[in-house]
């Protein structure tokens, strides 16, 4: 019987609503995106109702949310504030999982109930479910401060059916949006001619990155690069490598951080047998292993002073010595470097050679925190679900929110252990947010201390969000690095009185 009645009222479709259905499924041929389509859509209801405004808005079954696709009044402006339509007819809608219909809400026992109805002086509204996959995926909600007389039965039926035609096509568009998604990272990789696979982002920072990785992997000039720690200087480094003109030929990395001196020579260099203790035979130096190839020397500022001198000399005459020997070797060989420190500042402290320096700095690039692209976390995320566990895990949007609130001090490196801890801890099929566990960061937001400890609380904040570099941390606060250094006084004088 009901189906009887939606068929004859289907035959009875006035010219007026077959005219809106005609520019409906025109629009719905071209359509690409939801945002757009949407705001059309809505146009064409508020002028089809003679309504004041309209709202399309996407709900959250897992937070119970709503957040707005497109808000439009009669006038085409857009509406950004939720809270302006009613959230209990909204609420109402999706709870009962039908369309509803109050030509006059202030009336109505079932509508004038809600706080919202009252508030905003709403007299006409209908709200209509949209469906994806059975589920409802949200809401479409046109109202009116005046009764309107379009605000029919007939015409709630009518926005039923149009409803459904969009949700038809919201399957459609969905899936191309995925798709392009899919699309993207692998047009960047490929654009960028990129062969790792850890390196992976979409955002803005990310594709000027694979844009001077592609610009300087083509030459053979020597590469700073510069960021804090996790950030994937190595992988960069072996991506300049694997795209350059000695794709062929060995890629070596050293770390330069926390190893004696005469230990990394040893490594650099080789020695001849004899040259010390335990030298009981000739040994190759990495930069020998490495000839026609590329060298990595990760961490350079923390080398000395003696070792910067034999280091200028291979950058500038491609030549080495091995410890305990008087014989000079040739080598031929591409130096990238990398560092999470100021080395300017290290020249004017007189910890770094100036003409290593400007050696060294002839072609930087600046790798992004992860804090400065919080839109690749969830590419991240899916990346290393897939490299770390061999079942298919999901992350719900609340754990996802969490990892883009998170600061992030050790970057990339970080999000991935957090994400292998998370997997450990998850027993289902999907990671929720009691599954990240991160350090905890000092809250600042509800500091009720005196203006200068927090002065020093967001200084030390700022001094562990930039590895301690006192340059990046001034630039960050807009204040000079005396002032930094006056605070980082303040602070030891007050330890020291403790």
């Amino acid at each position: 019987m009901v189906k009887t009645n939606k068929l004859s009222s289907i035959r009875n479709v006035r010219k007026e609503q077959l005219d809106v259905l005609y520019n409906i499924s025109a629009m719905l041929n071209v359509a690409n995106f939801q945002d757009s389509l949407v705001e059309d859509l809505l146009d064409l209801v508020i002028n089809f109702l003679k309504a004041e405004r309209g709202l399309f808005t996407r709900y959250n079954e897992l937070t119970d949310n709503f957040h707005i696709i497109s808000a439009r009044n009669i006038e085409k402006d857009r509406i950004i504030d939720l809270n302006s339509f009613s959230s209990g007819i909204l609420r109402q809608v999706i709870s009962q999982k039908k369309a509803c219909l109050y030509h006059d809400a202030q009336a109505d026992p079932n509508a004038s109930q809600f706080q919202s109805v009252q508030i905003h002086n709403i007299k006409s509204v209908i709200g209509v479910p949209v469906f994806y996959q059975d589920r409802i995926w949200g809401v479409m909600l046109v109202d009116s401060t005046e009764n309107r007389q379009e605000f029919t039965p007939d015409n709630l039926f009518f926005l039923e059916f149009f409803a459904r035609i969009v949700s038809l096509t919201l399957d459609k568009i969905i899936r191309m949006e995925q798709l392009e998604s899919e699309n993207i990272v692998l047009r960047n990789q490929l654009e960028s001619k990129v062969p790792i696979r850890e390196m992976i982002g979409v955002s803005p920072a990310m594709k000027e990155l694979f844009h001077m990785i592609q610009r300087v992997s083509a030459t053979d000039t020597t590469v700073l690069l510069l960021g804090e720690s996790g950030t994937g200087k190595e992988l960069a480094a072996r991506a300049i490598h694997m795209l350059g003109p000695r794709k062929d030929k060995p890629f070596l990395a050293q770390f330069c951080g926390s190893i004696p001196d005469t230990l990394l020579e040893s490594e650099l260099f080789g020695y001849k047998k004899g040259a010390f203790s335990g030298a009981y035979t000739d040994k190759k130096g990495l930069f020998e292993v490495a000839h026609q190839g590329t060298f990595f020397l990760d961490e350079i500022g923390d080398i000395s002073l003696s070792l910067q001198a034999k280091l200028l000399r291979v950058l500038e005459n491609k030549e080495i010595i091995r410890l305990g020997d008087t014989q000079v070797k040739k080598v031929e060989l591409r130096i990238i470097a990398a560092t999470n420190r100021d080395l300017l500042l290290l020249v004017k402290e007189g910890k770094f050679r100036q003409d290593l320096y400007y050696r060294l700095n002839v072609f930087p690039i600046i790798l992004p925190p992860l804090r400065k692209r919080t839109g690749d976390i969830p590419i991240l995320v899916g990346h290393f679900l897939k490299k770390r566990s061999t079942s298919n895990l999901h992350i719900e949007n609340e754990a996802l929110k969490k990892l883009e609130r998170y600061s992030w001090p050790g970057n990339v490196r970080q999000l991935e252990n957090v994400i292998q801890r998370a997997i450990i801890l998850c027993e289902g099929d999907k990671i929720r947010s009691e599954h990240i566990i991160m350090e905890e960061e000092e809250d600042i937001t509800n500091f009720k201390g005196l203006l200068k400890d927090y002065e020093l609380l967001l200084l030390k904040k700022r001094l562990k969000d930039y590895q301690g570099n006192r340059t990046k941390v001034a630039q960050s606060l807009g204040v000079s690095v005396r002032w930094v250094q006056m605070k980082l006084k303040e602070i030891a004088e007050e330890t020291d009185k403790r």
